[in-house]
C-alpha cells in the first residue's frame, strides 16, 4: 500500500534521528528501558515462514546499555483492524529474530486513533498485548532554541502537535524551530521547516515569517496541503464566530512572543497598550519592529 504525504513526512523524522523513538519512549512516555545508544535501522522486513508478509513501519535496534532493546515504530493515521493481529506478530517476530526485549510503539497524531490504538489486544491463552502509543498530549512543548537545535526532530513533533494551539506559545515553538532549521543541511531543513510553518497558526506564522526578510515560500508536497487546509479551517472558524478582536488578541501575543524570545521585556504600561490594541495594522507594524529593535520601546516610535 503505498504511503500517504503525511504518513511519509512523520516517519522521516524517526528515519533521520533514530535515537527519537528511545528518546520518545523513556522522556514524553516514562517507558522504563535501559537502553542506550548506538542506534541502527534495521529491516523493516518482518516476513517469517507464513503465507502473510509482514512489515513494519521502521525498525529500530538499540545496542547499548545493559539490556538492549528493539522499537518497531508504526505511525497510524487512522483505524485499521488489521494492525489488531498484525502488531502482536510484528512485536514476537523481531522478539525471536534479535532475542531481546522489544516495543511496539504507535504514533497516533489524532486523539480518537490515538486512544484506538492503545486499546489492549487479547491474543488467547491469558496472553495480552498492549501498544505504547505517543499522541499528541504525549509530545512536549519545545520553546527552548537549545534545545530544539539539539532535537531538530522532536522541535518539529512540537510543532506538529502544539503550532495549532495558543498564538504566544505556537510563535516560540515556530521560533525555536527556526532556529533548528537554521542548523541543518538545506534539504533537510527546507522539508523541516515546511513542516513547522504548516502546522502553525496564522498569526505565529506571520509572526515568524517576519522575521525571514526575503519571505519564504513553502516547498513540499505535504506542506502545501497541510497549509491550505490549516488556512481553509481557520477562514471557516473566523467567518463563523467574527473574531476580529480575538484575532487582534493573538497578533498581540505574537508581538510579546517574539520581544521574549529575543530577551526584551516591555514594561508593564508597554505590555498593556499591545493587548489593548486593535488595530491590525498597527500590530503588523509592531511586529515588524519587535524582530530588530533594540528595546520594547522602539515599537512605539
Amino acid at each position: 500500500m503505498a504511503l500517504s504525504l503525511e504518513h511519509s513526512a512523520l516517519l522521516l523524522l524517526f528515519q533521520n534521528r533514530p535515537a527519537l523513538a528511545l528518546e520518545l519512549l523513556q522522556g514524553a512516555l516514562a517507558v522504563e528501558v535501559r537502553a542506550t545508544e548506538p542506534a541502527h535501522l534495521e529491516s523493516v522486513d518482518l516476513t517469517a515462514a507464513l503465507p502473510a508478509e509482514y512489515r513494519a513501519d521502521l525498525v529500530v535496534r538499540y545496542s547499548g546499555g545493559s539490556d538492549p532493546l528493539v522499537v518497531a515504530v508504526e505511525v497510524q493515521l487512522e483505524r485499521d483492524a488489521e494492525k489488531r493481529y498484525s502488531w502482536p506478530v510484528y512485536a514476537t517476530l523481531l522478539r525471536a529474530r534479535y532475542r531481546c526485549a522489544v516495543c511496539l510503539l504507535v504514533f497516533a497524531p489524532r486523539s480518537a486513533v490515538a486512544r484506538w490504538c492503545a486499546q489492549t489486544i487479547e491474543i488467547g491463552n491469558g496472553a495480552k498485548f498492549t501498544p505504547i502509543v505517543l499522541s499528541v498530549e504525549s509530545i512536549p512543548i519545545v520553546v527552548d532554541p537549545e534545545v530544539a537545535c539539539a532535537a531538530p526532530e522532536l522541535s518539529v513533533l512540537s510543532a506538529l502537535a502544539h503550532g495549532g494551539g495558543d498564538q504566544a506559545q505556537a510563535t516560540a515553538i515556530g521560533l525555536a524551530g527556526l532556529a533548528a532549521v537554521s542548523t541543518l543541511e538545506t534539504e533537510r531543513g527546507v522539508i523541516y521547516w515546511d513542516l513547522i510553518s504548516a502546522a502553525l497558526g496564522e498569526v505565529a506564522r506571520k509572526a515568524i515569517e517576519a522575521m525571514i526578510p526575503q519571505g519564504y515560500k513553502f516547498q513540499s508536497e505535504f506542506a502545501l496541503k497541510h497549509q491550505a487546509l490549516g488556512e481553509a479551517r481557520g477562514e471557516a472558524r473566523g467567518e463563523a464566530r467574527g473574531e476580529a478582536r480575538g484575532e487582534a488578541r493573538g497578533m498581540a501575543n505574537a508581538v510579546l512572543a517574539v520581544l521574549a524570545q529575543r530577551g526584551l521585556s516591555p514594561s508593564a504600561e508597554e505590555h498593556e497598550r499591545i493587548l489593548a490594541c486593535i488595530e491590525h495594522a498597527q500590530l503588523d507594524r509592531w511586529l515588524q519592529r519587535a524582530v530588530t529593535a533594540a528595546d520594547s520601546s522602539e515599537l512605539f516610535e
